[in-house]
């Protein structure tokens, strides 16, 4: 196994934009940095909106739900504390999700957005750890090969936004990340252990440039493979930098 960094992805607020970074300082029993710091809660949300802990995805408005929002792109300012967030269909907006002001601002941004069909975005949650859909703190890694390998079963690329991950290796054969479960993996300067894998949801059938679903990701997973399944869980057991171009070595087993 040859693999590297190929591309790092985080999303500060949970199914509500993305963004390509060159590097993060991971830390040990943490998500990534400045990965899912906010999750806007609908109507029906179980959370409460003033003191929030980790809540399963089920409270939160998401893609799998709205396709329209998995158009959305992110930028921080991490020195201002704040995210731009942009839309095809909407005007950009800068915002401290943290401010209530603010908050409320976000939330009238992203109604129209959301599916009327659906719970309303009501309140912005915070957790104190990423509100990533695992119930310890994960970060998610997948294979650009098994994303070449889905690709060839539609009639253009599929794009990496689609599915949400941390970091991307180049250098895997197609579906090698699963067989790295159970085993720890040096990627930089820190070490993950991998721990299952991640079940999709209709969120990666919309198209990230236009936020419409033009794709059965899901049936073909399930016809060419037999399961939903792509990218693994993994923990961070010890802390450190991974960049761009970083080896990704499993230690020995």
């Amino acid at each position: 196994m040859a693999a590297r960094v190929a591309h790092l992805w985080r999303h500060p607020i949970k199914s509500h934009g993305v963004e390509s970074v060159a590097g993060a300082d991971f830390a040990a029993g943490a998500t990534m940095p400045w990965d899912r710091v906010w999750a806007i809660a609908h109507e029906a949300a179980k959370v409460s909106p003033v003191a929030s802990d980790w809540a399963a995805c089920a409270n939160f408005s998401r893609a799998a739900k709205s396709p329209d929002l998995i158009a959305i792109r992110a930028c921080v300012d991490e020195a201002a504390g704040t995210v731009t967030l942009s839309h095809p269909r909407r005007a950009p907006i800068t915002i401290d999700p943290d401010r209530p002001e603010d908050a409320t601002r976000l939330i009238a941004w992203v109604v129209p957005l959301s599916d009327p069909e659906r719970s309303r975005p009501a309140f912005v949650a915070r957790a104190p750890r990423g509100m990533t859909d695992t119930d310890y703190p994960s970060v998610s890694i997948l294979g650009l090969a098994s994303l070449r390998a889905l690709s060839e079963r539609f009639a253009s690329p599929l794009a990496m936004e689609r599915f949400r991950g941390n970091i991307w290796l180049e250098g895997l054969a197609p579906w090698e990340e699963f067989d790295l479960i159970g085993r720890s993996l040096r990627i930089g300067g820190a070490t993950f252990r991998i721990r299952e894998r991640i079940t999709r949801c209709k969120a990666t059938t919309a198209n990230p440039a236009t936020g419409r679903r033009d794709a059965d990701t899901l049936g073909a997973l399930e016809a060419g493979w037999g399961h939903r399944d792509f990218g693994v869980y993994a923990e961070v057991t010890e802390g450190g930098r991974v960049a761009l171009g970083d080896a990704a070595v499993p230690e020995a087993a």
